[in-house]
């Protein structure tokens, strides 16, 4: 396969800050890459490094053949940016703002008109093409923000967060638009800190965190790293205290991982059905109510929190 992006120990500082830590991954054209991670892992200053709004501090990354560091406008022609930030112009209408961004790409004329309503219809707006961008709601501004980054129609399109702080119907929109876009040759690199979404588009997954990428692979590469596990996963009840439940179930045989997040218990086990009963007996005998239960088969979630102890979404 072709690469059509290539990372190599990149790094990323603000002062005594360092964003990004030597991080290393390639992108073949034609894939769906998602990094998977929290806010403030390190995403968002990857994908500005990438698309050359920000200069690396070490090592070197080539997009579509070119350096970052030294072919920084032929990256920027080849390239498609959707932003966490909304880049619209409330007042101008769907169409006006496509028209004024297609403008900055250096497009025009009969070719700029044709491309908007090719654009409108693939991200679902074509009926509101002339409806002012004040009026929209959130999922379909971030539409409408998928489709600037479209115009010129670019060969790799990166997506940072695009489903963030929008209902699910607009979200599953934006999911199956980003789908439907591979499908038709486009590569794409997505950010998100939902595992779900990573699960469901991506070819390959990078997961990073704290300016690290602690794991990378397809997912069934990707869950092998949490062996044959399940993951069970206890709710206590507001009153009592999850911390003391841990500390008295942490020396039960068959356990494997216990951590507290948020007011609930997380186990990782081999096997669930071995260990669910003196769980329950040992909250029963310190008096610990366990108001609910669930159990997980390996998963996105369950990598992350095998390889850094915390929640995904902390």
């Amino acid at each position: 396969m072709t690469a059509i992006l290539e990372v190599k120990d990149l790094v990323k500082k603000y002062g005594e800050n360092t964003a990004v830590k030597g991080i290393s991954f390639s992108i073949n054209e034609g894939e769906i890459f998602s990094l998977l991670g929290p806010n403030g892992a390190g995403k968002t200053t990857t994908i500005s490094v990438l698309s050359t709004l920000m200069t690396p501090t070490a090592g070197e990354a080539t997009v579509c053949g070119f350096s970052v560091t030294k072919q920084p406008m032929e990256i920027r022609r080849s390239i498609g940016v959707v932003p966490q930030d909304l880049a619209l112009y409330e007042e101008l209408s769907a169409a006006e703002n496509l028209s004024f961004w297609g403008q900055m790409y250096g497009l025009g004329g009969r070719s700029l008109s044709k491309r908007i309503d090719e654009v409108l219809e693939l991200i679902g707006l074509k009926d509101k093409a002339k409806a002012h961008v004040r009026t929209f709601s959130g999922g379909m501004k971030r539409r409408v923000n998928i489709g600037i980054g479209l115009l010129h129609q670019p060969r790799l399109l990166f997506m940072d967060e695009p489903t963030v702080g929008i209902d699910p119907q607009s979200r599953r929109a934006i999911l199956d638009s980003v789908k439907d876009l591979n499908q038709k040759g486009m590569t794409v690199l997505y950010t998100t800190h939902y595992m779900e979404e990573a699960q469901e588009l991506s070819d390959r997954v990078g997961i990073i965190d704290h300016g690290e990428l602690i794991a990378l692979g397809n997912q069934a590469e990707l869950t092998k790293q949490v062996g044959e596990t399940d993951t069970l996963i206890l709710h206590i009840s507001e009153n009592d205290d999850p911390e003391t439940l841990a500390k008295n179930i942490r020396p039960i045989k068959g356990i494997t991982r216990v951590d507290v997040i948020d007011h609930s218990i997380t186990l990782i086990v081999p096997e669930v059905e071995k260990v669910l009963a003196p769980v329950v007996s040992k909250a029963n005998e310190i008096d610990i109510h366990i108001s609910s239960m669930e159990i997980q088969e390996p998963n996105l979630e369950a990598v992350f929190l095998h390889l850094t102890g915390r929640a995904l979404r902390d």
